[in-house]
């Protein structure tokens, strides 16, 4: 299931497209590019190497308002400059490099069969509109290159390409994977992990849910193409039956979560086979939850609502809490199987957790999704990470629908959201409930969205594109009650008049949206390509 992990580094030099100097640097057991692509290993091998750009487990829920770190975070805080060089501008153009190296070379493997190479090079396309959303998602209008390049390449100095010509080719991209690649089904447990046809409808429909809705709330371009087709690529996903919502929230992010059996799960990045085979591990748990990298805010934790559907504000079932547990009573179960209460399993050194140490977890909540005490004493988890999953494409369909038509109807509401409302135990939404309790559906299916999928990495982008940014991130940062008897008074801990963690003054956060919806270009990219221009204020 997890074997063509181990087969990556094997073929990076001729999925990169080196140069011979390079390639001749290559221990003497390394393929050279003249004699590889010939058969359907080959361009398996060659495609394997694509994967390795897949997200990793990270901290980028710090840029948002639904987590902090250790330190303040110059993202959500509005106090970055400009950087010299970045990782998040030139890894892409590496992915796409890599992509484009493969979509030239792969027709030359005409023993493979043109099936083979069309499908392999649907992967490396689906790859390369990843590669581009990541790069026009944070920076806007970016260059376009569909070749590898030589150091003579004049597109090594042409100027950026207006964002919409990147997403017609993200969009082409990704069609033609959607038409080319295998169905999970057909996939199986041998290739599983790797990108099916629905992983392909199911990106396209993120990435146009995001572009639909920036478009509709920035005011600029055609809101209504991208909305369109962000509901008819989720909607293809649900209609192929491929997926289904896993049965429990919790065990989703963990080993019970994992494989075939676990028809939710779209995409991931697959880590290591066994204990006792680490190829790829990660300590994510230990060095990012745990020791408080990444820990929930009170306005994440407040937007769970109550078993009654209403949130806090409305619901006759909400009583301040006078103890840590209280937090949970009588909420949507999501939140208890993504933040850690009294009574979870916690670490080695400490078994069952009670609060959160206040000295790491400094907004007094801990975060619990792929929490495991085995692997905290290892520090060598192989709990896969989801990228996409089917809940995604459910809450993508929902709000398109709502966003392009002004409304939705109770039966699109019951094949979304409402499924998902299932799982967690909460009342159901509809039309009638929302206008008899005074709620707004907008604001009801971006909760949604938000509490299901948190803890992974898209909070932000949701803020960037539905403009509210420029009002969430100015924010406080703050963080449970403080309950002194649990918490004790070893640790200085300012607070609020209420008695709620302050973690951040609102004074020490800013946003300016004139310059902030955009990231800024690294300076020596605009040093090298003279074209290249820098974006707004930066």
């Amino acid at each position: 299931m997890k074997a063509f992990i181990k087969h990556i580094s094997f073929v990076v030099a001729v999925s990169l497209g080196l140069s011979a100097c390079d390639v001749n640097r290559l221990p003497e057991t390394s393929i050279s590019d003249e004699t590889f692509w010939r058969s359907e290993s080959d361009l398996k091998a060659a495609a394997n190497y694509l994967y390795t750009f897949l997200p990793a487990f990270n901290a980028e829920d710090v840029w948002s308002d639904d987590a902090v770190g250790l330190a303040s975070n110059s993202i959500s805080d509005g106090s970055r400059l400009a950087p010299a060089t970045d990782g998040n501008y030139s890894t892409p153009y590496q992915l796409i490099r890599a992509a484009n190296n493969i979509l030239e070379k792969a027709p030359k493997a005409t023993a493979a069969g043109q099936a083979a190479i069309d499908r392999y090079s649907a992967e490396a396309r689906f790859f390369r509109a990843w590669a581009y959303f990541s790069l026009v998602q944070k920076y806007g209008d970016v260059p376009l290159i569909l070749k590898t390049l030589t150091d003579a390449s004049p597109e090594l100095t042409a100027a950026a390409s207006p964002r919409a010509d990147i997403y017609k080719q993200i969009y082409d991209d990704l069609d033609f994977a959607a038409a080319k690649l295998p169905t999970p089904t057909a996939l199986g447990t041998a290739d599983y992990g790797r990108i099916s046809n629905t992983a392909a409808y199911a990106f396209k429909a993120r990435v146009a849910l995001f572009e639909g809705t920036r478009s509709k709330f920035h005011n600029y371009g055609d809101a209504n193409q991208h909305l369109t087709l962000a509901v008819a690529a989720a909607k293809a996903v649900m209609d192929s039956k491929q997926h289904d919502l896993f049965g429990n929230y919790f065990n989703l992010f963990q080993y019970e979560g994992e494989g075939r059996q676990n028809r939710e799960n779209i995409i991931v990045r697959q880590y290591g086979v066994a204990v006792t085979d680490r190829v790829s591990t990660h300590a994510y748990y230990r060095g990012t939850l745990e020791n408080g990298n990444l820990s929930p805010t009170k306005s994440l934790v407040d937007a769970y609502l109550m078993k009654d559907g209403l949130p806090i504000d409305k619901s006759p079932l909400y009583t301040k809490p006078a103890v840590s547990t209280d937090v949970f009573t009588n909420r949507d179960e999501r939140l208890s199987a993504t933040v850690m209460k009294k009574g979870d399993a916690y670490m080695g050194t400490k078994p069952v957790y009670d609060i959160a140490p206040l000295v790491f977890n400094k907004t007094g909540f801990t975060f619990r999704k792929y929490s495991n005490i085995d692997d905290w004493v290892t520090q060598a988890s192989l709990i896969d990470r989801v990228v996409l999953r089917y809940a995604e494409v459910l809450v993508t369909y929902a709000e398109a629908r709502y966003e392009l038509e002004g409304q939705i109807s109770d039966a699109d509401l019951d094949l979304s959201v409402n499924r998902l409302r299932d799982r967690g135990k909460v009342a159901r939404l509809s039309n009638a409930f929302v206008a008899a309790n005074g709620l707004n559906m907008r604001d009801e299916i971006r909760r949604e969205r938000r509490v299901e999928l948190a803890q992974e990495s898209l909070r932000y982008w949701d803020i960037i594109r539905w403009k509210t940014a420029e009002t969430e991130l100015p924010k406080p940062i703050l963080g449970n009650y403080f309950f002194k008897t649990e918490f004790g008074t070893t640790t200085t801990v300012n607070v609020t008049a209420d008695n709620i963690i302050l973690v951040q003054a609102a004074s020490f956060r800013k946003f300016d949206p004139a310059k902030d919806y955009l990231w800024p270009l690294p300076i020596n990219e605009i040093s090298l390509n003279s074209n290249l221009k820098q974006n707004p204020k930066w």
